[in-house]
């Protein structure tokens, strides 16, 4: 490495860059030999493989269609086989489906606490296969189901069925979601973020990784779902468990060339400890020189597989934590421990992990809305295709569902348009080997939102006048648009959001943070609810059909409402746009 580079200096790079900010992230040689960086030393020893990443990334295209094999026609299995009725099937969907994106929070944190990501997976998959193995053998065996429809006559399940059946969905619901609290980091785990090289490859891996999940859903909801509902259930359920033992097979024949990071122990006590040492400081005053608050020896740092992190001027009442109240004592108390691992002092590592979670917060906010708004995708926007005219090429008549599939075709030709295209471009104009940033990729996701809402309630106001004018009903072809819009924006913001909290997260809590995205989405589908039944109750006041009638669309102003989800975007791409302008990455320090 040349003499008095930065990275010898200790000086510090963002790993991410602010909105609209065109400097470049990274600065690297061109010299093999300026590649190494100090990785942790339980990493450090395993050369990067790429058959680790792409055994993962088959692992999460099997592991979706083995989910999606369940999820996606639960509802009707629930309804035609086991005679459950319409809204008892919706709920008991809805409260599994919330389970299952609540789970990566509990799995996120074993993972970071005491088990690993790659142990996490390991138990995970034990869960994950029992249920599946369960649930086939529920459609295999006769005894666990109910006996067919005779005419109108059909025998209700026993609850001994119903017991098996939600013990084995959550069993599926428990397994995925520790999987999905895992694997995304444990696959960004195979690269060294600090090695330039490297940290261009994972920008791609994020994006495959996007890819998988999507294209796992597409074969699900084709080839899964058409076994199921046309030939036999158990023969669907059948296939989708062959792909999770497929893919578990892989998962660990490839462990010999995975880089696995340890836990390195409760991330929440650290945060705690933050916010007491800080409280019981509150008066002392805070050093103007920054080099005066405690901190970790970086071999300490390194045996701890974590980096230091610079200090930042936000939130400076937290610095208290990281002051030594007696200057002139050596760092080790009387017992020759030392301070940090009491309740009084704090490194500004540990500070500096607090106050990245914290401005993370409210860009993970506006993630709930624009969850909120995608939500459109699975309810309003199938209820408009409803209502259209669903033949396309002559007599051949498509459901409204279907459209979903298309969105997923949208999402692939998104994704090569982003990695081809938009990516190269922006390296060009902007000098920044990433391309855009993460938080500028967020922002066009959220923008992209904006237009796909407006131009779903152009259509629906179309589609009413048509019907109120001469009962003519507009072709569902003409949603394509709405659907190509989000496509992109579920592109440009989902992949970037893996990233983002991947990336930004302090190294003791990445696989918490990365599930916060599917939090995120969980809370979103409550909020969407939550609007949709307040609009319901104010616009159906006086005897009224309101926005979102109980029967004919063609009675109510869906397109209203699609108004509101519009404007409701914009509003939280301003809000998004405020906070990102003002974020300030994570900083590492690097020693020569």
């Amino acid at each position: 490495m040349d003499v008095g580079s930065p990275m010898e200096r200790g000086e510090h790079k963002p790993l991410n860059e602010p909105l609209l900010d065109q400097s470049s992230s990274w600065s690297y040689q061109d010299d093999d030999a300026q590649l190494e960086s100090p990785f942790p030393p339980h990493l450090k020893h395993k050369p990067f493989d790429w058959r680790a990443p792409g055994i993962i990334l088959a692992f999460e295209f099997l592991e979706s269609i083995a989910y999606s094999g369940i999820a996606l026609n639960l509802v009707v299995y629930l309804t035609t086989v086991l005679h459950s009725d319409n809204a008892s099937s919706a709920a008991n969907v809805d409260t599994w489906t919330g389970t299952t994106f609540l789970a990566p929070l509990l799995g996120a944190f074993l993972a970071d606490t005491y088990l690993g990501n790659y142990k996490t997976i390991a138990i995970s998959l034990i869960l994950y296969l029992l249920g599946m193995i369960v649930i086939t053998s529920s459609a295999i065996i006769p005894s666990l189901r109910p006996s067919p429809c005779n005419g109108s006559s059909c025998p209700p399940a026993s609850g001994l069925q119903y017991i098996v059946l939600f013990c084995a969905l959550y069993l599926v619901a428990l397994g995925t979601g520790g999987v999905k609290s895992a694997l995304l980091p444990f696959g960004a785990d195979q690269y060294d973020e600090l090695n330039p090289v490297e940290n261009q490859k994972k920008q791609f891996f994020f994006s495959w990784f996007f890819v998988a999940v999507n294209l796992g859903v597409f074969t699900a909801g084709t080839v899964i779902a058409w076994v199921q509902q046309n030939m036999d259930w158990a023969l669907g359920f059948g296939l989708a468990g062959s792909c999770l033992i497929l893919a578990s097979i892989g998962f660990f024949v490839g462990t010999p060339i995975y880089r696995v990071r340890t836990p390195s122990g409760s991330p929440l006590k650290s945060v705690v400890k933050v916010v007491i040492a800080s409280m019981k400081k509150m008066k002392v005053e805070t050093p103007s020189d920054g080099a005066l608050l405690y901190e970790e020896e970086d071999e300490k740092l390194a045996s701890l597989g974590q980096h230091r992190l610079a200090r930042t001027e936000e939130f400076k009442c937290l610095d208290k934590a990281a002051i030594i109240t007696d200057p002139a004592a050596d760092p080790k108390d009387s017992s020759g421990e030392n301070p940090s691992s009491s309740w009084l002092l704090c490194t500004v590592t540990q500070v500096e992990e607090v106050k990245i979670l914290l401005r993370m917060l409210p860009i993970w906010a506006t993630g709930i809305l624009y969850s909120a708004a995608c939500c459109q995708l699975t309810t309003t926007f199938i209820q408009q295709g409803n209502a259209m005219d669903t033949a396309v090429f002559g007599s051949f008549a498509i459901p409204a569902t279907s459209l979903n599939s298309v969105e997923v075709i949208f999402m692939m030709v998104w994704v090569v348009i982003h990695d081809k295209i938009v990516i190269p471009i922006a390296r060009k104009r902007l000098g920044n080997p990433a391309g855009l940033s993460q938080l500028q990729r967020m922002g066009v996701g959220r923008f992209l939102l904006i237009p796909s809402m407006a131009a779903a309630a152009i259509i629906e106001a179309w589609r009413l006048k048509s019907v109120g004018a001469a009962g003519h009903t507009l072709s569902i072809a003409w949603q394509m648009p709405q659907y190509l819009i989000l496509a992109g924006s579920d592109v440009f913001c989902g992949i970037a959001q893996l990233e983002f909290f991947y990336g930004e997260a302090p190294e003791t809590m990445r696989s918490m943070c990365s599930a916060l995205s599917f939090l995120a989405i969980s809370l979103g589908n409550y909020v969407n609810s939550l609007i949709i039944t307040i609009v319901s109750a104010i616009t159906r006041t006086g005897g009224r059909p309101g926005w979102i009638p109980a029967g004919d669309l063609n009675r109510g102003h869906l397109d209203y409402y699609f108004w509101l989800i519009t404007a409701m975007s914009a509003v939280n791409f301003v809000v998004y746009v405020v906070f990102a302008r003002n974020y300030t990455c994570k900083k590492v320090v690097v020693q020569g």
